[in-house]
């Protein structure tokens, strides 16, 4: 992940990311202190040229307010231009001029752009695609949320140790292999918190908190939310396989069967229902652990709410599933 931030790109030493999302992650950038991805990249991701990839953009403009998808300005431009030179290894040794006098101003598109995307793009393939990028976002984002302040402690400890031993030249192969196993366990076990609360903007966050609870179910996970979008079933992809999904929400949602039919196409099961008995939302997981939404999920991190794991979860859930 680069940072476009003042005329200079600072690269992150602490994303890690599954494979399959390696190359959607490296076209990731911060521009204006938010993670893009900028119009042509999502268009080669796409499989689709980037004059026609946003003309179908220009044709839903209204779906894409500046908080989605935004301009970049000359500075900007020429720092994404310098960036991709860079990148280019058949460079001549004069130099590349190219960008010095640029006529396009490419468009940045935000988390919450991507997530519209699959809106805009309703083919099977762009939903896919759309899965991908919006869990390339997340997982970045929860790394460096959950992980980096240890990150720091422990180059910290390893600072020490080397400058204690330097006089001695001694090596320490084995302590690098022992963080590198820390590092990697940190990855693969993160800790997920009971509650949280979340402000508006802060969208990634909302993701990664909603997204590690939803990896935590291993049989099924129910959902009762009276606006359940196509946002929704995008989030659950990243259950495990074979875990059920019940989705009760209201005959008016914008969720719609046939959205249900491509998910199972790819991730089964998932059946919803439909209900006009319950204001609040509430998730359950494995019907053991049930937590309460302060909103929509399809909203998450558009403004200021909250999730609570409920303590008394074995007598409220099976009086929750009966009110349905």
């Amino acid at each position: 992940m680069e940072k476009v931030h003042s005329g200079k790109v600072l690269r992150s030493q602490f994303v890690t990311l599954e494979p399959s999302n390696a190359q959607i992650a490296s076209k990731i950038v911060v521009i204006r202190d938010v993670q893009v991805i900028i119009d042509r990249d999502l268009a080669e991701i796409y499989g689709v040229e980037t004059k026609v990839f946003n003309q179908a953009v220009k044709r839903n403009i209204e779906r894409f307010p500046e908080m989605f998808r935004f301009q970049l300005n000359e500075d900007e431009t020429q720092e994404i231009e310098r960036l991709s030179r860079s990148q280019i290894v058949t460079l001549n040794s004069k130099g590349d001029r190219r960008g010095s006098n640029i006529k396009y101003h490419p468009f940045a598109f935000t988390e919450q752009g991507v997530a519209m995307l699959s809106a805009v793009l309703r083919s099977e393939r762009a939903i896919k695609v759309s899965i991908e990028i919006m869990n390339a976002f997340v997982q970045m984002r929860h790394y460096l949320r959950g992980n980096i302040a240890i990150a720091n402690r422990l180059d910290a400890v390893e600072n020490r140790f080397n400058a204690r031993f330097v006089e001695h030249d001694i090596k320490f192969e084995k302590i690098d292999e022992n963080f590198s196993k820390i590092f990697n366990q940190l990855d693969a076990s993160p800790q997920r918190a009971k509650e949280g609360v979340f402000v508006k903007g802060q969208i990634f966050d909302a993701y990664a908190f909603f997204q590690d609870i939803i990896k935590t179910a291993t049989k099924e996970i129910v959902i009762i939310d009276g606006y359940v979008d196509l946002s929704v079933l995008e989030r659950l992809a990243v259950k495990k396989k074979n875990v059920a999904v019940k989705i009760f929400t209201n005959s008016k949602a914008e969720l719609q069967k046939i959205d249900v039919e491509q998910f199972n196409a790819q991730y089964p099961t998932a059946v919803m229902d439909y209900t006009k008995k319950m204001h609040d939302r509430f998730l359950i997981i494995d019907n053991k652990e049930l937590y309460h939404i302060g909103a929509s999920l399809k909203d998450l991190g558009k403004a200021c709410f909250a999730f609570e794991k409920m303590e008394d979860a074995k007598t409220l859930i099976p009086a929750i599933l009966a009110a349905l």
